[in-house]
């Protein structure tokens, strides 16, 4: 029987980005830790979290192979993670605005083999300045609260965004090229399934 495949993640965005492979996989919640030490570097903290997700996972599906992420946002060297509140997601977007910011995605794989890879991709996001209104009436959609940075780029923060360097993807929450690539390192998927 082939393996199995489980994306360890509540977040919709990445189960939309996974499907886009023609794969099929399971989702499985991961319970994991999501805290990380002040001075953590980004590329090693985005990492961690990935791994750990994985973990999380890995004993109830240890026949599979099992994918785990974190996106962080990161502005002169200070680690924006989702906001608590409406006014911690205003001071955010209020520091982003106008400015160039980091988004780093750490992506964590553990194969029913016993190994487990990880790798982190950064993209450079530019935003326009962003008047006070502008911040209010999206942080009313409600859209920032369950995002690093206070903004989802694939939603309405879409029209904030003046550049960006880098994968896309990176920055919706799966640098999905690059994880394409690792999994079929890795021996995902199976012969005859495709993609």
């Amino acid at each position: 029987m082939p393996p199995r495949f489980v994306l360890a993640s509540r977040s919709p965005r990445r189960k939309q980005l996974l499907e886009m492979t023609g794969w099929p996989f399971d989702v499985q919640e991961s319970q994991a830790d999501e805290t990380i030490a002040p001075g953590t570097p980004p590329e090693e903290a985005v990492q961690m979290l990935a791994r750990r997700k994985v973990e999380a996972v890995v004993p109830c599906a240890s026949d599979a192979y099992v994918l785990g992420a974190d996106t962080i946002v990161v502005h002169d060297g200070r680690l924006l993670g989702k906001p608590r509140t409406a006014g911690e997601a205003f001071e955010t977007l209020r520091l982003l605005s106008g400015r160039t910011h980091d988004v780093w995605t750490g992506v964590a794989i553990a194969t029913p083999h016993g190994e487990t890879v990880s790798f982190a991709e950064k993209t450079a996001v530019t935003f326009w300045p962003l008047s006070d209104e502008e911040i209010e009436t999206y942080i009313a959609t409600g859209e920032p609260m369950d995002k690093a940075g206070a903004y989802g780029i694939q939603g309405r923060a879409a029209l904030f965004v003046k550049r960006i360097e880098g994968d896309y993807f990176t920055v919706v929450g799966l640098p999905l090229s690059r994880t394409v690539r690792e999994l079929r390192r890795l021996g995902w998927p199976p012969d005859g399934m495709g993609a």
